[in-house]
């Protein structure tokens, strides 16, 4: 199969608009077709430009295998459905004859929903729900419904302008509100339903890492059967794993119900007690912010629960009796179905909530005016070992892997390999890397001034041509604040604009810098002279206090620096300096103004999974670096 895979690879490859020798692509790819005929699990490093959705893709497609490609982020998504899934079709199709189907699934709410439309377009419902919302998130309601008449996904990816949150809600529905196509008049013309037709006749079938995780927590009944599953950008694994295997209750879930509940049953009371429960969910999580919890709960949130418990039983049973005498209206009958549905989800989660024990983190996250409660599995191995890993062949894979991924995974020791194919750049002679080793200690009083003063020097060697990252937004606004007197090129910053809108700006303006957080450590790809330096203010570890994390530190104890923050802070650390490198031919600094990656007994972890760029500790190279770098660019 190896080399059917490597076969189909070249004549994929041929077909690419700037044809490139990539060792690293056909050693990946020659690894994940030895992976899925020898049904080894597969954890693989492929750096920046080394072409690794091709490295996948072709061998799972050429094994004549299902596979489930699970990504992290919209970009990725987007990027396999309008561009490599359909190139890799046209190709293996002229060039070999290899032929094969695909789809993108999303979940629920991301198509609209043709039922809720109905009801809309239903004057006495209309005139209900109208009452409650704006004359423009009407207007958009209007747009929407007819976009919908013509779409033929109803994916809300596909249109060209971006409606509220309020609108997009009000045509759409989730997968904790929709009783199932099976029990829908529209099912059969219904968009989520179709996409997952689609999915189930199709050889690769692509999703986010977050719907993957609900479908182990489903015990497999989201997604359709497969063979492979591919988690690409699989150093966020863990986290989603921990976030969609577990429980979460915020006071806005209460708010929701309440909303379904109001489009079919006319009793202010009872609509009102479901209300009330937001208020009450935030005052008695609000205290606790920021906080890991004891097991069982603190009296004040089993109060609350247990209180949510009876109040939705009691609507429960009035909407039971409304969809029982509904059977002459469907809207009326479908509205009781998606309430009922809310209310059992919610109940479910409050069950489980209360019943949580050992090997659970219970936490509240948030702010005290957002709160939310969070149960955590405190270990996401064994619910992947028996969901994922004994079911399926997996192939992780990320530019950045954290060096003890596969074990915080749960990964099998004995079926189970792990590669590094590098990256096509070479880092020695386009890129540096210099540590400001001089600077203060980070927990010193003058590391801010002395930072932005650093900061400040390099941006004016550089001419601009900036991407500035802070682990903390206070940082960030210390810095812009400090830097804009003393520099003569415009500065951006992430409070600015959108995220697309900020980047492009960035982009399109060689002179600007751009000052952000750790948001965008990752996703950001500005190739070209317009971005030549990258400069990350402290090394990014984790937060000390984070809930989660402490009970996963207790466990491991004097290992859980080595294990938990050390390969966190260096996966993003690299996330942040594969902001640099985009092509062959860029060229530019990675300044780190943390001395620690210099002079700690950790540095070397860091170090080693940073690209292999020159090291300096010397500004005045670096400044002699970043001045002939813009000086040969073009005028």
């Amino acid at each position: 199969m190896t080399s059917e895979a490597l076969t189909a690879l070249d004549a994929v490859t041929s077909g690419l608009p700037v044809a490139e020798d990539r060792p690293g692509q056909r050693e990946m790819a020659a690894q994940v077709a030895e992976a899925i005929t020898n049904k080894r699990h597969l954890v693989v490093q492929a750096g920046t430009g080394t072409g690794k959705t091709l490295a996948y893709l072709v061998p799972a497609i050429t094994s004549g295998k299902r596979v489930v490609v699970a990504t992290a982020t919209k970009a990725l998504q987007d990027q396999l459905a309008s561009k490599d899934l359909p190139f890799l079709a046209e190709q293996l199709s002229n060039e070999l004859g290899i032929e094969f189907a695909w789809a993108i699934l999303k979940g629920r709410s991301n198509y609209v929903c043709l039922q809720r439309l109905r009801e809309l377009n239903d004057p006495k419902q209309a005139t209900l729900e109208f009452d409650e919302i704006s004359a423009i998130t009407r207007v958009e309601i209007k747009r929407l419904s007819e976009w919908a008449g013509s779409s033929a996904t109803g994916d809300q990816a596909e249109l060209e302008w971006s409606p509220s949150d309020v609108a997009w809600r009000a045509v759409s529905v989730g997968s904790d509100e929709c009783p199932g196509g099976d029990k829908c008049p529209m099912g059969q013309q219904c968009f989520a339903e179709h996409a997952r037709q689609r999915a189930q006749v199709s050889d690769v079938i692509v999703v986010n890492t977050y719907l993957y995780g609900l479908n182990v927590a489903a015990n497999g009944a989201i997604l359709p059967e497969h063979d492979v599953v591919v988690f690409d950008e699989a150093h966020v694994l863990e986290d989603i794993m921990s976030d969609t295997v577990g429980v979460e209750i915020a006071p806005g879930r209460f708010i929701a119900v309440a909303a379904a509940v109001r489009r079919i049953l006319e009793d202010p009371h009872l609509v009102g007690s479901i209300s009330e429960l937001s208020t009450a969910t935030r005052d008695a999580l609000s205290p606790f912010a920021g906080q890991r919890l004891p097991n069982p709960l603190p009296a004040p949130i089993v109060d609350v629960l247990q209180d949510a418990q009876l109040r939705l039983t009691r609507v429960g049973e009035a909407i039971q009796k409304i969809a029982t005498v509904a059977s002459g209206n469907e809207d009326a009958r479908q509205r009781a179905l998606r309430a009922q549905q809310m209310i059992t989800r919610t109940m479910e989660s409050i069950e489980s909530a209360l019943g949580s024990g050992e090997g659970t983190v219970p936490f509240v996250s948030g702010t005290r005016d957002a709160p939310r409660l969070e149960i955590a599995p405190l270990d996401v191995g064994p619910r992947l070992r028996t969901g994922v890993w004994e079911q399926h062949t997996a192939i992780l894979t990320s530019a950045t892997i954290p060096s003890s991924l596969a074990r915080r995974v749960g990964l099998p020791a004995d079926a189970t390999d792990e590669a590094d194919v590098g990256s096509p750049f070479d880092y020695d002679t386009q890129a540096m890397l210099y540590c400001a080793i001089h600077l203060p200690d980070p927990r010193s009083a003058q590391f801010r001034a002395s930072v932005n003063a650093e900061l400040a020097a390099l941006i004016t060697a550089a001419g601009g041509r900036t991407l500035a990252l802070f682990t903390s937004w206070k940082a960030m606004d210390e810095a812009v604040e400090a830097v804009r007197p003393l520099v003569d090129v415009p500065i951006l910053t992430q409070r600015d604009l959108p995220k697309p809108a900020l980047v492009k700006a960035f982009a399109d303006s060689e002179a600007t810098c751009l000052f952000a957080t750790t948001g965008l450590f990752q996703g950001v790809d500005v190739p070209g002279s317009t971005l030549s330096l990258v400069v990350i203010d402290k090394i990014p570890f984790p937060r000390p206090d984070d809930p989660l994390l402490s009970a996963r530190r207790e466990l491991l104890g004097a290992a859980a620096f080595g294990q938990i923050d050390v390969p966190r802070a260096a996966t993003l650390l690299a996330q942040a300096c594969g902001r640099l490198i985009r092509t062959k031919t860029d060229r530019g600094v990675v300044a780190v103004l943390d001395p620690r990656l210099g002079t700690a007994r950790y540095r070397w972890d860091i170090v080693k999974s940073l690209p292999p760029m020159k090291r300096t500790r010397d500004r005045s190279e670096v400044e002699a670096f970043l001045r002939s770098l813009h000086a040969d660019v073009p005028a």
